[in-house]
């Protein structure tokens, strides 16, 4: 393969084969002022994943928006596989999140059915277990439904209001 071949990647999105951004991302790819990655697909391609429609995956942005400006703590969202230690997998995702010492993450497994709650260290005084427990209840019985986006925004809402500074 030549540099600079355009290769189509497991995500879906066609990236210059080994060109990166300045941020070390996929050609297409950039990092928004709120931290999340945004990436361009090039005409024809899809994402394989998500499997969420876009209104859900709006109501996720906003919650996640929302959550962070009410609670002055970076909320994440992370779906996918963790590992046999459910806990130190969430814990690798939240390093690699920006600020993660300001951040608090909810990981979801859904093939095991793992929800963890791991905050960084400037936040888990106020992030702390009873906050996760709250936020874990309250996406529970949306999760039961099969309603994972819904799950996931009241754990953001209930969370957010739970440590919300007056």
């Amino acid at each position: 393969m030549a540099s600079g071949e355009i290769v189509s990647q497991a995500a879906g999105v066609v990236d210059l084969a080994g060109h990166s951004n300045a941020e070390g991302l996929p050609l297409g790819a950039a990092t928004t002022a709120s931290g999340r990655i945004s990436a361009a697909l090039f005409p024809g391609a899809t994402f394989d994943t998500p499997p969420f429609s876009r209104d859900e995956l709006i109501a996720l942005d906003e919650a996640l928006r929302d959550a962070s400006n009410l609670a002055e703590v970076r909320f994440s969202v992370y779906i996918g596989d963790l590992g046999a230690d459910v806990l130190a997998d969430a814990r690798a995702v939240l390093a690699q999140a920006p600020e993660p010492a300001y951040g608090t993450l909810i990981a979801v497994s859904p093939n095991t059915r793992d929800i963890v709650v791991v905050s960084g260290a400037e936040v888990a005084g106020r992030v702390n277990d009873r906050v996760a427990e709250l936020g874990v209840t309250a996406a529970v019985s949306a999760f039961r439904e099969n309603q994972l986006i819904d799950g996931l925004v009241s754990a953001l809402r209930v969370m957010a209001t739970a440590v919300a500074r007056p």
